[in-house]
């Protein structure tokens, strides 16, 4: 206990350690990390980034949409499937094509992975009669022009 007031009130006197008082320069002196301050002196608020409110943007804009989601031209077999949509996304298509699927029950009972394909789909996918569900999106990639 002796020792911890000792070292408490070398703190609390703004002394240092004696290993910090030998400085290769005497007769400079550091200030003491532990010095007490003084109660004229005044703390002053600044306004940083993080404190200052944002103005309210304007309304965000809409991006065109790219890529799989941008609407693109379709061949003739593909506009008949889809009842005559000339430009579809990609995405949209997928979609149309899964619910024609599920509709009709073309999935294989034993492996749901394999599409059955009825004479619809087969107009879309080059003529084969299953398809695994991997294929799908390589095989309408040649329907959508550019």
């Amino acid at each position: 206990m002796a020792v911890s007031l000792g070292l408490f009130s070398a703190f609390s006197t703004g002394e240092t350690a004696s290993f910090a008082k030998s400085a290769p320069f005497p007769s400079v002196k550091f200030p003491s990390p532990f010095a007490v301050q003084h109660a004229n002196v005044r703390t002053v608020r600044t306004v940083t980034l993080a404190t200052a409110s944002k103005p309210v943007a304007a309304e965000p804009k809409k991006r065109e949409p790219r890529g799989i989601m941008k609407p693109r031209r379709v061949s003739p077999e593909m506009q008949a499937f889809l009842g005559g949509m000339s430009e579809i996304p990609r995405t949209q298509a997928l979609k149309l094509i899964w619910a024609h699927i599920k509709a009709n029950n073309l999935q294989d009972p034993q492996n749901k992975k394999v599409i059955i394909c009825d004479e619809k789909l087969k107009t879309i996918f080059d003529g084969k009669e299953r398809v695994g569900f991997l294929e799908i999106a390589g095989l309408i990639s040649p329907h959508f022009l550019k």
